[in-house]
């Protein structure tokens, strides 16, 4: 089947859903010029490996080497800005209003973009928040309004003089709660999911597809790679990036229309 006619037949899908959920990953950011967190490991970096950087453990190990990698991180990723992929799921989210995104990605391009109400798993990584939470779990910190030596590391809270840490989602720690049960109640009713730049690989979100299959919805995949996971499952499967795909899906619906 050719791609004008894959595209057609994905229009037609999100034409006719009740509920569309979309998964996203590290390869709609990529696209962006964000480095996932594998390209991040680059130079200076390229001796450690991620239990060395993104664990509890690490950062009480050595919050400096932590803090100062994941400074490199955001200053990397500064200049990036939304694709044409993100402006297309947007104006999607826009027509169709109960297409909600949960997304694997800790930048914040969907937002800025126009997306609205996105789920986070990993969390976001231009938030800070105390390391040991002891205003409650999250306790956000506005780093902007701390003084400190910064060639000394993490900042100090506020509330407690304790660390600050990056917003995000480590290894070996639970994903944030609320947003998993947002995940959970979307996918428990939706009869549509597109599935974008994701390997499929990391639990929970690679399950997150055959929760929707399993429950005989329809999944699409939206990825340059034909191999991944979730191919083997998809009923359709566009290849190509998503800054390409989508707004030819876009472009089908509003012909339609």
């Amino acid at each position: 089947m050719s791609m004008d006619e894959l595209i057609k037949r994905t229009s037609n899908h999100i034409r006719t859903a009740r509920q569309l959920a979309v998964l996203t990953g590290a390869g709609v950011s990529k696209e962006s010029g964000v480095p996932t967190f594998r390209d991040a490991q680059e130079g200076l970096w390229a001796q450690f490996d991620p239990t060395q950087l993104a664990t509890p453990f690490a950062f009480m190990e050595n919050p400096k080497l932590v803090w100062d990698f994941y400074e490199y991180r955001r200053e990397r990723m500064r200049p990036a800005q939304p694709n044409p992929g993100h402006y297309a799921l947007a104006e999607l989210q826009r027509r169709y209003p109960s297409l909600r995104i949960i997304t694997q990605n800790v930048d914040d391009l969907h937002e800025r973009a126009g997306s609205t109400e996105v789920i986070r798993l990993h969390g976001n990584i231009a938030g800070n928040k105390c390391f040991f939470n002891c205003q409650g779990d999250p306790t956000p910190v506005d780093v902007s309004q701390i003084e400190w030596d910064k060639t000394s590391g993490p900042p100090p809270c506020p509330h407690c003089g304790k660390w600050v840490r990056p917003s995000v989602v480590w290894f070996g720690e639970m994903l944030p709660s609320e947003q998993v049960r947002r995940a959970k109640e979307l996918l428990n009713s939706a009869d549509l999911i597109l599935v974008v730049g994701t390997s499929g690989l990391v639990s929970p979100a690679a399950d997150m597809p055959y929760l929707v299959k399993q429950r005989g919805g329809v999944v699409i995949e939206i990825n340059p790679d034909s191999s991944s996971a979730i191919a083997r499952i998809a009923d359709i499967h566009l290849q190509g990036p998503s800054g390409e795909i989508l707004p030819q899906v876009l472009a089908a619906l509003l012909d339609a229309s």
